[in-house]
């Protein structure tokens, strides 16, 4: 059995552009999936397999993540440290945004001397760590990528005898046509960071090709089982709601009994207002009489007057009068 790591990065402070103006009210890792904030599934995931520290790296709106976390300073240690789930999450806040190779070697001291997992703060996954972790343990590499078909991207070239990374766009020619997507978690030894360049915003996929080029080994492994979504626009914020309602899919490391709820217990809501299943009503939102949604999600403080009919919207805290509106009007 491979050892368990104790220690992730969680990657923050993405400004979620495609997501706009979603992301202009909230962060992207805290927009709600019936309620609960994206990265409070990041964080379930990585307690259920045995991470017990954190360290979040954040830029766009600070202080709501800071919020989630009861994240606080002292006067001996200027990085807020909050905690979810009785464990420690260190904020590390980005004046300027550093992107995934900067945020990590930025995140240096704070992640100690032993392996850490990598995860992408906006990812919902029940993928299985041990299957990425195991092979990273077994190959003795410094850096190794989940892999995933995804039918986002075939960008990753992978060699499956040898177990590793040779080629991503192909930047190197490899001769290997790309089969994979990156999956947004990985596993890096603290020897890996020094290939990352200091104080500088990068990602850190070209600094892997470099490596790569320079003949060192990025490890694979292709992880295909267990659901996989990156909410990256808002047909796919939607679309995760239709899976959990009506595919009827959990994630099995979901640590909160109520969840999902259509319905916040403090909304209003008439009786005769339809909502479908696949539908979130949140906290403080008023839904008037003969109000539809359908695929349609009411942010708190929402409020849908009589006869409005909305599918397939989101609706960010803001009124809307009668009419039928779908995904082209709003949010």
């Amino acid at each position: 059995m491979a050892p368990r790591i104790r220690t992730a990065f969680v990657l923050g402070a993405g400004l979620g552009t495609r997501l706009r103006p979603l992301t202009d009210l909230v962060p992207k890792p805290l927009l709600p999936i019936f309620g609960k904030p994206i990265i409070t599934f990041v964080l379930d995931h990585l307690i259920a397999y045995g991470v017990e520290r954190f360290v979040v790296n954040t830029h766009h709106l600070p202080d709501q993540i800071n919020e989630l976390f009861d994240a606080k300073t002292d006067k001996q240690d200027l990085v807020p440290t909050g905690s979810y789930r009785g464990r420690e999450v260190r904020i590390l806040y980005e004046p300027a945004l550093l992107e995934t190779g900067g945020g990590i070697r930025n995140a240096v001291p704070l992640l100690g001397d032993k392996p850490f997992l990598v995860y992408s703060g906006d990812l919902l996954t029940d993928l299985d760590l041990d299957q990425l972790v195991g092979p990273h343990f077994s190959s003795g590499r410094a850096v190794t990528l989940a892999l995933r078909t995804t039918g986002l991207s075939t960008d990753v070239s992978f060699d499956a005898r040898a177990g590793m990374v040779v080629d991503v766009r192909q930047m190197l020619k490899s001769g290997i046509p790309g089969a994979f997507d990156f999956a947004n978690i990985s596993v890096w030894d603290p020897t890996a960071i020094a290939q990352i360049p200091a104080n500088k915003k990068t990602s850190f996929i070209p600094v892997l090709v470099d490596w790569i080029s320079r003949s060192c080994q990025v490890g694979g492994a292709v992880v295909e089982e267990g659901q996989w979504f990156n909410i990256g626009k808002r047909a796919e914020y939607l679309r995760i709601h239709r899976a959990i309602a009506c595919e009827g899919w959990r994630p099995i490391y979901s640590a909160d009994p109520d969840w999902p709820a259509r319905i916040d217990p403090s909304a209003k809501v008439s009786p005769d207002a339809e909502i479908s299943e696949d539908s979130w009503v949140g906290a403080n939102s008023l839904i008037e009489s003969a109000a539809k949604l359908r695929n349609a999600i009411a942010w708190p403080n929402s409020i849908i007057r009589t006869g409005a009919t909305l599918t397939h919207c989101i609706v960010a805290g803001r009124e809307v009068q009668q009419g039928v509106f779908d995904e082209h009007d709003f949010v």
